[in-house]
């Protein structure tokens, strides 16, 4: 009696602990980062590229390894019997006989083949495998550059979520105090007491109509934002996904001189590792097309074998049968395949390819420091913007406080008191997006110059 009581206890735990509702989960921006990463199909992607270049970089190389063609075949062949004088008799069993009889056909079992293997190529494998170990770099570096917008994009859409659910939850206090007014001034103008006209009605009314609009737009942006962070994180749009921060705040300015980041970005950023990458490889592509200009040096061991089971062989080491017989031997060889007019326009390309790419090289050392700087600057702007907006923010609302204030206490007007509300939730809604800006500003500077956090 006792365990079947155990058991129901069990079970009936078991059933409330189901019903209960899932927890939401928790993250801040860094783990949030951190699922981006794993979970993002761009950089899978990306990353199955790289194993393709990968690849290529292996096919290349193996070129310079054992080499195998073959070819083999059952077909027919003549009959034929009899063979020729060998030692004053017949080397078969009748006479061959000469003329167009004919005896009737055999199989014929055909094979040949070579093994060889490159000698020297005068640089062709060298060059193109450092074409292909740049191609490999280059991905490398679109990998990092797909890694790099996903913490970016990661953190736009955390901070965008918290900007939108700040401003939503302040707007929606500011609707509640507006409510409260208009509440007050309905009933003065009920009671015809005269503290209230009716245009204080309107004034008030024409507020809350734009308060509105914004709170409605607030909560769009807030749930666009979430549901953002969620398929980035690859929590999926149904997950129960909170963050952990209460409001947003700004991040730490960095403590870094510009020039130490234009030089970082000069070093670190993707793009210039891949336009390295991409000019080594185009460097090796040109010495590989003139290379393709000349022959290959090779040995090995080819060889062939034919079998027609009604047919006599012959063994006289003057005259062959194609039919029967075969043959081994190594070979020492020199293997030479190109049309000289061809090979040197593909050189010319090649050259002028790896030109434009230096081109592009010199725009991109005049113009990422600009990047960088314009970031930097833009970023200080917003930083020193969001101080005094806040400052500004918390004037507005002690400017709010007092006038509705003297609004209850019948010496302000409700123009006045809707002025007042307008300019504080202007204030605060501008402190917010500017700590938003600012922080976006950092996670640019962070991107520009190659930082994954």
């Amino acid at each position: 009696m006792k365990r079947t009581s155990f058991t129901h206890t069990l079970i009936a735990a078991g059933i409330l602990l189901a019903a209960l509702p899932a927890q939401a989960e928790t993250i801040t921006l860094q783990q949030a980062v951190e699922m981006s990463l794993a979970a993002d199909p761009r950089i899978k992607e990306r990353e199955q590229v790289v194993e393709a270049a990968r690849g290529m970089l292996q096919e290349v190389q193996g070129n310079a390894g054992w080499r195998v063609s073959a070819n083999a075949f059952i077909g027919l062949a003549p009959e034929v019997e009899g063979g020729f004088y060998q030692g004053g008799a017949y080397s078969g069993t009748v006479p061959r006989t000469d003329g167009d009889n004919f005896d009737g056909v055999s199989d014929w079992t055909h094979l040949d083949f070579a093994l060889v293997k490159p000698l020297y190529t005068f640089g062709k494998i060298e060059r193109y495998g450092e074409a292909a170990q740049g191609n490999v770099d280059l991905k490398r570096g679109e990998l990092r550059q797909t890694r790099g917008d996903t913490v970016y994009d990661t953190k736009r859409a955390y901070f965008g979520y918290l900007t939108a659910r700040d401003i939503r939850v302040f707007l929606e206090d500011m609707q509640g105090r507006m409510n409260k007014a208009i509440t007050s001034v309905e009933r003065n103008l009920k009671e015809e007491t005269g503290e209230s006209k009716q245009s204080d009605l309107y004034a008030l009314q024409t507020a809350k109509g734009m308060l509105a609009k914004y709170v409605h737009q607030a909560r769009a942006v807030e749930k666009i934002s979430l549901d953002g962070l969620k398929v980035l994180t690859g929590a999926g749009l149904k997950a129960d996904l909170t963050v952990a921060d209460e409001r947003i705040e700004p991040v730490p300015f960095p403590q870094i001189e510009l020039a130490d980041f234009q030089a970082r970005a000069l070093q670190d950023r993707p793009e210039m590792q891949q336009l390295e990458a991409g000019l080594r490889a185009r460097r090796a592509l040109v010495a590989a097309k003139k290379a393709d200009r000349m022959p290959d040096v090779y040995a090995g061991v080819i060889g062939q074998f034919n079998y027609a089971s009604q047919r006599e062989r012959l063994d006289n080491p003057y005259l062959s049968d194609s039919f029967n017989g075969g043959g081994l031997t190594p070979v020492v060889g020199v293997k030479w395949d190109t049309v000289f007019g061809v090979a040197s326009a593909r050189v010319n390309q090649a050259q002028a390819e790896l030109e434009a790419l230096n081109h592009k090289k010199a725009f991109a050392v005049a113009g990422i420091p600009f990047e960088v700087g314009e970031a930097y600057a833009n970023a200080r702007a917003n930083y020193d913007a969001q101080r005094d907006l806040a400052e500004g923010a918390a004037a507005a609302r002690r400017w709010m406080v007092a006038t509705l204030a003297d609004f209850s206490a019948g010496i302000e007007s409700a123009d006045k008191v809707a002025d007042a509300i307008k300019n504080h939730v202007l204030a605060q809604t501008e402190y917010l997006r500017t700590v938003n800006d600012y922080n976006m500003n950092v996670a640019q500077l962070a991107r520009l110059t190659g930082e994954l956090k």
